[in-house]
């Protein structure tokens, strides 16, 4: 080793004097500002949050509001009135739909079949609805259980008139008219979905909404198995109820957000 490094050497192991910090580039810059402000650069201190979670810079604007729910209700609305049209002019797709129901009508017993169809009843399928509205409002989710009551009042208001103004004849009862669209559907999708949304944020496990979809299918299976309804009737209730449903949903994320803020 040579003079030069070992006196290197010793003066650094033997001097008294704590660790100097560099004054390097990086190190200066961070000490000129003579504001009081942190650097503005990437190295620079970052501000807090509002819940003192690290900040960014420059700010991250908030996030989108999702367009999700409004593609949705387009979409429905345009299936559901291409279905309406359709059965009000004996359009095209009236003929795979009678094909369909003759294939399936009647290929699984009636007193099965009748008593799926039953789920879809207003005495079978309103109550539950009403037991998990008067949950929702004493775990203090009022504005989502008067909207999930609003959904279900909507159903007949919108049922109905539909029925009379198509005036479709059933498979089975040619000579009746009124089976489009279809109410028992319609009950079944409503009631227990709303009733799915209003318990879930209250459930460990993710089971309403599937209990419900699997509610409304075998309602759905029911009626189209047993005659009392063409496939494109249970269809179109699916489609005119869903936004009703959209809207519930968003009810019960709003009544979320007040009771955890």
């Amino acid at each position: 080793m040579s003079e030069t490094d070992r006196s290197r050497v010793t003066g650094s192991a033997t001097g008294t004097g704590l660790p100097q910090r560099r004054t390097g580039h990086a190190f200066a810059h961070t000490l000129l500002r003579s504001d009081g402000r942190p650097p503005q650069t990437p190295r620079g201190v970052r501000q807090p949050g509002p819940a003192g979670r690290p900040g960014t810079i420059p700010p991250v604007p908030g996030r989108p509001a999702s367009f999700l729910p409004l593609l949705l209700t387009a979409l429905c609305a345009v299936l559901f009135s291409l279905i309406t049209w359709q059965v009000l002019v004996g359009g095209q797709l009236l003929a795979p739909d009678r094909a369909l129901s003759r294939a399936l009508v009647r290929t699984v017993p009636d007193s099965v079949t009748e008593r799926l169809a039953d789920l879809g009843n207003v005495q079978v399928a309103v109550p539950v609805l009403v037991v998990a509205m008067a949950y929702a409002a004493r775990r203090g989710r009022r504005l989502a259980a008067l909207a999930a009551g609003a959904a279900m009042a909507l159903v007949p208001a919108l049922i109905v008139p539909l029925k009379e103004w198509t005036a479709r004849p059933g498979p089975l009862e040619p000579w009746a008219a009124g089976y489009f669209p279809s109410g028992h559907t319609a009950t079944a999708l409503t009631a227990y979905t709303a009733a799915a949304l209003l318990v879930a944020p209250h459930t460990r496990r993710r089971w309403p909404l599937p209990a419900a979809a699997v509610l409304t299918a075998l309602t759905a299976a029911g009626l189209v198995l047993r005659g009392f309804h063409w496939p494109l009737d249970v269809l179109a209730s699916l489609l005119l109820c869903t936004p009703l449903l959209l809207g519930v949903r968003w009810a019960v994320s709003r009544s979320t957000r007040r009771s955890s803020g």
